[in-house]
């Protein structure tokens, strides 16, 4: 079941390349870092802009994800795609982040994630291979989400 759901999700992706951890982001000091630092743990890929409203509700659910399953081999890491650094100061000191935050201002990234909409989520096993995604943030999902994550912490 788990390989076919794989499987969905690549054609869903489209013909192109499915996305990757092989990519480079910015921290927030402004140097470059590798999405590929956090292969051999499950991670999840959240784009947001400091615009997004739904962001607002999915940063605590991540907070939480992160606070119950990092030890247990949870990276998450959310990349903002504000142009103005300013703009995703304020929102993280409205909703503030206990997990990994990236920037990518010129949204290469993003393009080559093939964005449908914000905030998009990505989640990769612990082999980086793509297995799941999700466009926007809904919390009356927000269970079945963390079930996702945790059938892979358990692999």
């Amino acid at each position: 079941m788990k390989k076919l759901l794989s499987l969905l999700v690549l054609m869903a992706v489209g013909a192109q390349a499915a996305p990757s951890l092989d990519h480079t982001v910015f921290d927030a000091r402004n140097e470059t870092t590798s999405l590929a630092e956090f292969r051999g743990q499950v991670v999840y890929v959240d784009f947001w802009a400091s615009w997004c409203v739904p962001c607002r509700k999915s940063f605590p659910w991540m907070n939480e994800m992160h606070q119950k399953y990092q030890a247990q081999g949870l990276a998450v890491v959310a990349i903002n795609l504000d142009t103005d650094p300013l703009l995703a100061q304020a929102f993280l000191a409205e909703v503030p982040a206990h997990f990994t935050v990236r920037f990518n201002p010129e949204g290469d990234v993003a393009r080559s994630f093939d964005l449908l909409g914000m905030p998009s989520s990505f989640i990769f096993n612990r082999q980086g291979q793509l297995v799941q995604s999700h466009v926007g943030f809904y919390t009356n999902k927000a269970a079945d989400y963390e079930q996702e994550l945790v059938s892979l912490l358990k692999e």
